[in-house]
Order: C-alpha cells, then sequence, then structure tokens
C-alpha cells in the first residue's frame, strides 16, 4: 500500500484527520489558525490564500512527510 497523499483542494479538516503531526508543518508554515472553525471548511488552497502561503509548498511538504513516515514504517 502506498502513502496516504493530500492535494490542495482537500479540506484543511481532512488533512489533519490523515496525520496527526500534520497540524504542526501548518502551524510551523504560519497557518495557527487550523483549528478555527471557519478552517473546518477551507480547503488548503482556501487557507493557503488567506495566510499568503503557496498552496504547492504545503502540499508538497506534508507528502514529503507522509511518505517519509511509511518509508519509515515498512
Amino acid at each position: 500500500m502506498a502513502a496516504k497523499q493530500i492535494t490542495k483542494d482537500m479540506l484543511v479538516t481532512d488533512v489533519l484527520k490523515v496525520d496527526d503531526d500534520i497540524a504542526s508543518i501548518l502551524i510551523q508554515n504560519g497557518m495557527g489558525c487550523i483549528f478555527c472553525p471557519a478552517s473546518q471548511m477551507e480547503s488548503v488552497e482556501a487557507a493557503c490564500f488567506v495566510h499568503g502561503i503557496d498552496p504547492q509548498d504545503i502540499v508538497d511538504q506534508v507528502n514529503e512527510y507522509l511518505q517519509d513516515k511509511y518509508e519509515a514504517e515498512a
């Protein structure tokens, strides 16, 4: 089975359900409001836009983290 991957179209709340440690990646990139009620209905792309962050950078960082974790567990 391949590592899970996220996309910029996924809701922030769904991304956080993939792995608990994704929250720290988002927070380190300036997305400190990921637990506010409004973020639960925002896509990663929309949340990044609000914070002036390139959504592809976030997607790449999270997917790299997930791939590394998957490989370490395999």
